[in-house]
């Protein structure tokens, strides 16, 4: 998937619509158009690319993406200089539906499903130079990537419009219930389930597209989300015994360019510098934006907007707290000041750090790792779902339903990775003799196995929907911060909609 995507992107980013009157408006087969494209297996193929491309964009992936779920969440604080005010209203929770961020990541996410349904409509219309099982997966991707959207806007926003057609009239969609938008994504999700293949089975440029696991990862997450840990079970079961994903000997392995779609990457989203030296500051993820600003956004020796959260620091075992060693991963995932960089060349001291030198900076995502500087054209993939979060996930799944005993298998396999080697749970400072130590564990171990992977924020949500946080993490919230508001434009552009269909409280 790290190839260029066509000028092809950009025409899927339109629904063309053909007048009845073919007298006044005669279908020009030079044109492309969904009259003349989708033809031909290339074709949808170049389709469905073009929705895997909009991830790539600025309002998803390339920037807006993780700084929403990151200042959403506890995992970060403002760093090296003044955030902008739309970052810093997200940070401490005094948004309201014209806040930019909070549209760029609603556009973003209607935009990849506006394209999916183009794949979706059209599929059958291609017959040249196609079999039926790449038509199929071709079809599996696009309810994949569907289904997503659906479960980050329904998980964020509430009940959304669904979109389960391209736009032919100017008229609105309404609100659905949450309900409703999680039942849409659930059935998206099992669409693409039924379709996809193992990700081992892809090879070449096909590596990195959406597979069967991917598909039931995020169907367990959307079903975790819910409180639903019995419907969850199956889909992490069925991934684990799949055989196909396994945890990495060395963390950071997960998060530097050389060791992209490893053992352990159930999905990533795929960037290439070679092919974002155009830029990359669009929203559209036509070809232009394959690279992705989080380096230069986070890195201590660049703009470093965020950084670690103090408390998120703290969370990390040491041997002052009872721990015999200090957790590994403090080190894999934050730089401190005498840190090496560059390949060892370089070392990070307090005329390299911006802002305040005394708190650490992002190591994970961060380039500097074989160069002196960050720049805005990083090729690091997002690891979007590894594997060590569906091992928790069911450690969660087994403590809620059967009890600790067969949660503490899962929950020991990241602390026993070979480059981390905790000591396993029970500990003194985490015992796991009842289900609620062991939830406490299990909070732990995926905030410190799993921080600035835009997990925490969805983590906080379902883990309060559920009662089990045993106090408000959140500097700031508000009970109206349990969904995002819908965003100005949507209910001034959406005849569908009015100021009663606000989220409350905005």
């Amino acid at each position: 998937m790290k190839t260029r995507s066509t000028l092809l992107a950009i025409i899927m980013s339109v629904g063309m619509i053909a007048c009845d009157e073919e007298v006044l408006n005669p279908v020009n087969p030079n044109q492309l158009g969904t009259e003349t494209f989708y033809r031909t297996g290339p074709q949808l193929v170049a389709a469905v690319n073009a929705v895997y491309a909009t991830l790539q964009g600025n309002n998803l992936y390339n920037r807006e993406y993780f700084f929403l779920h990151d200042l959403l969440s506890d995992d970060v604080e403002s760093g090296g200089g003044q955030l902008e005010p739309a970052r810093a209203q997200v940070l401490n929770h005094g948004f309201d539906g014209s806040n930019p961020l909070i549209e760029a990541n609603w556009r973003g996410w209607y935009r990849l499903i506006h394209r999916a349904n183009l794949v979706i409509e059209n599929a059958d219309n291609a017959t040249e130079n196609i079999t039926d099982a790449l038509r199929s997966r071709i079809v599996g991707e696009a309810y994949f990537l569907r289904g997503l959207a659906f479960y980050e806007l329904s998980t964020l926003w509430g009940g959304v419009p669904l979109m389960l057609s391209t736009a032919t009239v100017p008229e609105g969609l309404s609100r659905s219930t949450q309900e409703q938008s999680f039942a849409q994504s659930l059935s998206d999700l099992n669409e693409a389930i039924s379709r996809l293949p193992l990700s081992s089975t892809y090879s070449g440029t096909d590596v990195g597209r959406a597979s069967k696991g991917a598909a039931q990862a995020v169907a367990a997450k959307l079903l975790l989300f819910q409180g639903d840990f019995a419907g969850a079970k199956p889909f992490l079961t069925e991934i684990i015994n799949s055989n196909v994903y396994s945890l990495t000997d060395r963390y950071l392995d997960n998060f530097e360019e050389e060791n992209e779609n490893n053992s352990e990457s159930i999905w990533e989203i795929q960037f290439s510098e070679s092919f974002g030296n155009e830029g990359g500051w669009n929203a559209d993820g036509t070809g232009i934006a394959e690279v992705t600003f989080r380096g230069q956004e986070y890195g201590p020796n660049a703009w470093r907007n965020l950084i670690p959260n103090t408390r998120l620091v703290a969370e990390f075992e040491k041997p002052s707290n009872g721990a015999p060693k200090e957790d590994p991963r403090m080190s894999y995932n934050f730089y401190r000041l005498g840190d090496t960089f560059n390949g060892g060349a370089s070392v990070l001291d307090e005329s390299t750090v911006q802002g305040d030198f005394s708190k650490p900076s992002w190591r994970k995502y961060q380039t500097i790792y074989k160069r002196a500087n960050e720049n805005t054209q990083s090729g690091i993939n997002f690891r979007a779902i590894r594997y060590a979060d569906v091992l928790l996930m069911m450690a969660e799944v087994e403590n809620e339903l059967t009890g600790p005993a067969a949660a503490l298998p899962y929950l020991n396999m990241t602390r026993n990775r070979a480059d981390v080697k905790m000591p396993e749970y029970p500990t003194a400072q985490y015992p796991t003799g009842t289900k609620e130590q062991t939830r406490i564990a299990i909070q732990h171990e995926r905030r410190v196995e799993m921080p600035g992977e835009q997990v925490r924020n969805r983590d906080i949500r379902r883990w309060r929907r559920l009662g089990f946080l045993e106090s408000e993490p959140i500097f700031g919230y508000q009970s109206r911060n349990d969904l995002l508001p819908i965003p100005t434009v949507e209910l001034d552009n959406n005849s569908a909609l009015s100021n009663a269909d606000q989220n409350a409280g905005y």
